[in-house]
């Protein structure tokens, strides 16, 4: 008799998972709250445009390829990869910016064009992050963050120093541009937290960005969504939307059935891909592991106030990716982690994926979507959603030298409550815990419930973190722990 797993949620950590576990020999339901699938990845479609609701950015290509290649598969099965030149745009101000090229020797280039010898300062900079590269995404990476003798290899050892100073330290050590320096502690904010509290190992992002390249999957990102649940059914995988899971029934400390839209399903072992803080509401408060007081306590990445946005006609003096630092850095991230409140002048970005994919929007018009990184837990009303969106746009026609105002055929948001809503997200939280150095590894929340037998997490409030390419291995780990726990099947 198979043994029974029933996901909760069906995000990327999810539908990894349960591709490992169906061919490993289980039996796995995944039940999704929404009545579509994909978690934060969804696909919003109007009036003949294609959104992607949650992440944009197709990075660390070789974790994309890892997944698929262990079913014998590979991306090109299932979608069409293009790789973007430039990579992004950074606005710096009005008709300034500096586009990131997609190859190393005319990024070189560029660096050594803004400040004389720094061409050799990112060279240098790019070796020892490719070496940390290899450490972390090949070995660390897809460790189950159980404990700290997990970070203790000979390769750590070499590298402690890089634990205990942080990316901007190191950039802005060599690097003296103040260009330059955004442009490389860009990366981390991948991460969720600020690059003067990301320990420098994380460098390897920097070898993510320059070495690696930033790519698009043909149809948006959601299509990596689609590839992943083809797999998954064609692996006998059963997905069932519009399932709210309402309680996890415990017997004697071992998970024994949940119950979904008042409906009680029996299953050997739970997996959550769900906001784990929400999952534990679920069991009664005996069997939680963690309390309120250490929810609050902790640093959380962004949540964000997004808009997607039909225009009547082609944007210009844009790329694909567009960042617009224009703003002060560190004032905004105070607004973020130090004192959570809105931003007066935040910097955001802008994502124009018809650019790229004639796919996305109607021919002659752009696909638009802008992105406000803010606290997540404060308040979010219609009103303040306008401000913002006003507030950027004019912002956005003054640096990019153009009207668009006046051309938007429709605009939807999505912000805190949204994430709430939809996601029953932490405070509405976008991108899960902060990866500082107190919340990395196994100090973050286990994947192992600590009171709770055959109940696992997976997802970006565990280990490894936040981000597309972390989701993918989280699904990974998680789905080994289980095989490891269920060796007889």
């Amino acid at each position: 008799m198979k043994k029974t797993i029933t996901i909760i949620g069906s995000g990327f950590s999810a539908l990894v998972a349960s591709c490992y576990l169906a061919k490993d020999g289980f039996d796995v339901t995944i039940l999704e709250k929404n009545h579509t699938v994909g978690g934060r990845a969804r696909q919003l479609s109007k009036d003949g445009f294609t959104f992607d609701i949650g992440p944009t950015w197709y990075w660390m290509p070789d974790v994309f390829e890892k997944f698929f290649a262990d079913f014998g598969k590979k991306p090109s099965d299932y979608y069409h990869l293009d790789k973007l030149n430039p990579a992004y745009e950074v606005y710096f101000g009005k008709v300034d910016s500096i586009k990131i090229p997609d190859n190393l020797a005319d990024i070189l280039f560029i660096f050594e064009k803004e400040e004389k010898e720094s061409a050799k300062h990112l060279n240098d900079f790019l070796d020892k992050a490719k070496h940390n590269y290899d450490v972390a995404i090949k070995d660390l990476v897809y460790r189950p963050g159980i404990s700290i003798t997990e970070l203790i290899t000979p390769a750590t050892i070499k590298k402690a120093n890089q634990f205990f100073s942080s990316i901007r330290t190191t950039v802005r050590k060599k690097i003296k541009n103040h260009r330059l320096q955004q442009i490389m502690e860009f990366p981390v904010l991948f991460l969720g937290a600020k690059p003067s509290n990301t320990p420098s190992f994380y460098s390897f992002m920097n070898y993510a960005d320059f070495g690696l390249g930033t790519w698009h999957p043909k149809g948006g990102m959601y299509e990596v969504v689609k590839a992943m649940v083809t797999l998954a059914v064609e692996l006998g995988v059963k997905i069932e939307t519009n399932q709210n899971v309402e309680k996890i029934n415990v017997e004697n400390g071992e998970v024994k059935s949940i119950v979904s839209n008042g409906i009680t399903i029996e299953s050997d072992v739970v997996l959550s891909g769900a906001d784990y803080h929400h999952t534990e509401t679920l069991l009664e408060e005996k069997y939680r592991g963690y309390s309120e007081n250490y929810w609050d306590s902790k640093i959380f990445a962004p949540s964000s106030l997004l808009f997607y946005v039909g225009f009547d006609k082609k944007i210009d003096n844009v790329s694909h990716h567009t960042l617009f630092f224009d703003t002060d850095f560190d004032v905004h991230a105070k607004a973020i982690y130090d004192n959570p409140k809105w931003p007066e002048k935040p910097l955001f970005y802008a994502s124009f994926p018809s650019k790229t994919d004639s796919t996305v929007a109607p021919e002659g018009t752009e696909a638009g979507i802008f992105l406000i990184p803010i606290a997540p837990g404060i308040e979010d009303t219609f009103e303040i959603r306008e401000k913002y969106f006003k507030s950027i746009i004019e912002r956005f026609e003054q640096l990019t030298n153009q009207k668009v105002s006046e051309n938007i055929l429709f605009k939807e948001s999505f912000c805190v409550n949204d994430f709430v809503n939809d996601y029953n997200s932490y405070k509405g939280n976008a991108y899960g815990l902060a990866n500082i150095l107190t919340q990395t590894a196994f100090l973050r929340p286990k994947i192992i419930s600590k009171k709770v037998k055959n109940l696992f997490f997976t997802g970006q409030l565990t280990v490894p973190g936040p981000g597309v390419p972390p989701s993918i291995i989280s699904g990974k780990i998680v789905s080994d722990l289980i095989k490891k726990q269920f060796t007889n099947i």
